[in-house]
Formats: structure tokens, sequence, C-alpha cells
């Protein structure tokens, strides 16, 4: 009898939606996290990602240029309310409306950045992350004010979306982003 050979089963990484708040609140820090997801999308795989303000807006397709500060300056080019006024949960309901459908395939991870400031209503913020997390694998927020000392999220935008939130992460130094990438390696597996 001849001997199969076995192949191994193929592990795929879970396909990773980034939606990033490039609000004023935000502003010291959308560039350096944009940099973070321009890498990511090399060593993650399939990656969707979108920048809010006061609206959603695609940036996938920019950051696909391979140099990064090409694809940071044809974001910059392509997001017309950068540093504007924050609406989260006016975004996160127009990715479940627009988007949802077309890239959570796979079950994906959601990357959610965003300091939590939203001039919107907590209860339409509340009913996207709802949704949100019913589509998705995992949720996970990246606050860069987390990992400053006495931090609490006591935001009304952060009380709002908290309870649909599986991991709540700081993102404002390397270190905090390797703690990320380390999280993203142990579930971003089917």
């Amino acid at each position: 009898m001849m001997r199969l050979a076995m192949t191994s089963r193929t592990i795929r990484r879970r396909p990773l939606i980034v939606i990033a708040d490039v609000s004023g609140s935000m502003e010291r820090y959308a560039e350096m996290l944009l940099y973070f997801t321009h890498a990511a999308r090399d060593r993650f795989g399939h990656l969707e990602a979108f920048v809010f303000s006061t609206r959603l807006t695609r940036i996938t397709r920019e950051l696909r240029r391979r140099k990064p500060a090409d694809a940071i300056a044809a974001v910059a080019e392509h997001v017309h309310d950068w540093s504007g006024g924050t609406q989260i949960g006016t975004a996160i309901s127009v990715f479940n409306r627009e988007w949802s459908r077309r890239v959570c395939r796979g079950r994906p991870v959601a990357l959610v950045i965003s300091d939590g400031w939203d001039r919107g209503d907590p209860a339409i913020l509340s009913d996207a992350m709802e949704r949100l997390h019913r589509t998705v694998f995992r949720t996970v927020w990246l606050n860069p004010l987390a990992g400053r000392p006495g931090f609490a999220p006591e935001t009304r935008g952060m009380q709002a979306a908290l309870p649909y939130v599986d991991d709540f992460l700081a993102a404002a130094t390397l270190r905090d982003l390797r703690t990320l990438v380390r999280l993203l390696e142990s579930v971003g597996t089917h």
C-alpha cells in the first residue's frame, strides 16, 4: 500500500477591519496609527481600513501604496474632514449599513481607534457598536489616552461603547502597539 501524505491544515489569519478616528482630538496620534495600519496590512493579510471625523471614508485603496509615507499622503488627500468634529456613532452606523456585508466575511477582528470623545448621541453609538460586535469575531478598542496614569473611560462615548468591546487597550506608544500585535496574533486565526 502507498503511504498517503498528510497535509497540515492551512491556518489563515482573520481579516482585520480598522475604523480610526482622525478628528481634532486624535490629531497627535492619527499619523502614527495610520503608519501602524499600513504595516498591519502586510503582516496580517486582508485588511479594510476606514477613517472618520464627521463622516466615514474608506482608505483601503490608499493604503495599498508600497511606501508608507506615500500611503499616508494619499490618505490625507482623500479624507476631507481631517481634524473635524467627532461623530463616532454615526460613522460606525454608516459602516454597518454600507460596508459591513461587503467586508465582514470570515468573521474579522474589528479595531476601533478613538479617544471616545463623541459629539453625537450616545444611544446611536451604543446601537452601532452592538451591531458591529454581532458582525465581527472580536471588537478591539484602542484609546491613546488609556495608558495615562489615572485614566478612566468616563466620556459618554466610551461609556456607550464599552459594553460591546472585547478588548480595551492603550494606543499611544510603540509598547502599546506591540501589545496589540500580540493580541491580534493570538486571536487572528481561523
